[in-house]
């Protein structure tokens, strides 16, 4: 049926036909409501078309050939449906059961479903099409297949990155990586981008201005944009947490004056549990701006203390003490032996100075504290044994005999 009978018929006396728009009404040759050709408009055309000639059912009226050919159509549509779900899918998944990645195991049932219905939806209104309708129930089935198909096509990318999405994030948590914990943010993310897609496709056939609406959105979009900026701060601030990946969940570290265990990186901020067993909660902002130490990836732990001896200590036992310190180091498997320093540095206020500098071969603190526990007290056995004494703070008075002399006699005389 030509589009200018149609409008003819839907604005037949200067009266709407039921369920046309009025300001559709303009000339009986106004154009189609639904200006916007497509590729599914077309290619269903071309197969009512053709459905049409096999069963001679081109003529002006609803025949036999019109109704045998809508219904094997809709016939082809359930059957078809049954043999793609039971059929082509069963055997792809059995395919799928024979390759090393687990991607297509979790892609092939996703899709399932909605290539089986776009199949479905295109065969049953490819049926109903074949019929001779009134002009307001032609425009009305377009509209409702302009609905359908957008809508299964957009379900079906959407199970599909979906599916993406969720062997990725699999990938990642066997890996340790942060992005893992982002997918359910990304998918909800995803989902909401794609049914706003689908509505303003729908809405664009149906011939509605869609440009004005994204022009709006956009004045809309920029007004909340500045009402949340910190939360906007915030969300991009985890993203750069997540892409740099400077820590993980369980892992040691310094973020500005904050220390502790990373217990949880959320979309707005970063969980610490300090030494103290208080949690810290730091905004992903402040997080990506601050120098964030990670103490957990340090290769070894370095040790630096300082250790003082009294001054009655002889050069020859200072030799010999740090030389007995050097074969503790050296002997100790839990030292790492590329770099270890023992030297006399200097002359303190009470002690004389030696400089011990090691580092643990495993930088767990537990393990380092423990270590260091060994290492002191054998070298504490060895200044014993050495028959030396550790320094402490400590005065010396000397007093000159004539001054005694006269403190003494001013004692007695206060005395007496």
């Amino acid at each position: 049926m030509h589009t200018r009978s149609i409008l003819r018929r839907a604005f037949r006396g200067g009266a709407l036909l039921p369920g046309v728009p009025a300001a559709w009404a303009q000339t009986a040759g106004a154009p189609v409501p639904r200006p916007i050709p497509a590729f599914s408009d077309s290619l269903l055309n071309r197969t009512v078309t053709s459905v049409a000639s096999w069963f001679h059912a081109e003529g002006g009226g609803n025949a036999v050939g019109h109704f045998v050919a809508a219904g094997l159509l809709i016939a082809a549509a359930v059957l078809l449906r049954k043999l793609i779900t039971h059929v082509l899918f069963a055997w792809l998944k059995k395919l799928a059961a024979k390759t090393e990645t687990t991607l297509d195991d979790k892609l092939f049932p996703a899709v399932e479903a909605p290539v089986a219905w776009l199949v479905f939806v295109f065969l049953a209104f490819a049926g109903l099409k074949v019929l001779v309708l009134p002009a307001w129930a032609e425009t009305w089935l377009g509209y409702a297949f302009d609905v359908a198909w957008v809508a299964v096509l957009f379900w079906g990318l959407l199970r599909a990155l979906n599916a993406v999405i969720d062997h990725f994030g699999e990938v990642g948590r066997e890996k340790g990586m942060g992005l893992s914990h982002f997918m359910p943010l990304i998918k909800k993310t995803l989902a909401v981008v794609f049914v706003i897609m689908a509505a303003l496709t729908v809405a664009q056939r149906m011939g509605v201005n869609v440009g004005a609406f994204l022009t709006g959105l956009g004045i809309g979009g920029l007004a909340f944009a500045l009402a949340a900026q910190d939360t906007i701060s915030n969300f991009f601030g985890s993203l750069v947490v997540v892409l740099d990946r400077p820590f993980r969940v369980g892992e040691y570290v310094s973020i500005g004056a904050a220390e502790g265990t990373v217990e949880d990186i959320g979309l707005r901020s970063t969980k610490l549990r300090t030494g103290a067993r208080t949690q810290i909660t730091i905004p992903n902002k402040m997080v990506a701006n601050e120098i964030v130490a990670n103490l957990s990836r340090m290769p070894q732990r370095r040790v630096d203390q300082k250790i003082g001896l009294t001054y009655n200590t002889t050069p020859d036992q200072m030799e010999a003490i740090l030389g007995d310190i050097r074969g503790i180091l050296r002997g100790e498997p839990g030292v790492h032996p590329e770099f270890i320093v023992v030297n006399f540095t200097g002359y303190g206020d009470s002690s004389l100075d030696i400089q011990i500098i090691y580092f643990a071969a495993d930088p767990d603190w537990k393990k380092h504290l423990e270590l260091r526990e060994r290492i002191n007290l054998r070298i504490m056995r060895a200044v014993a044994a050495r028959g030396l004494s550790f320094a402490f703070p400590t005065q010396t008075l000397h007093v000159e005999d004539d001054v005694a002399r006269k403190l003494a006699g001013a004692n007695r005389a206060a005395l007496s």
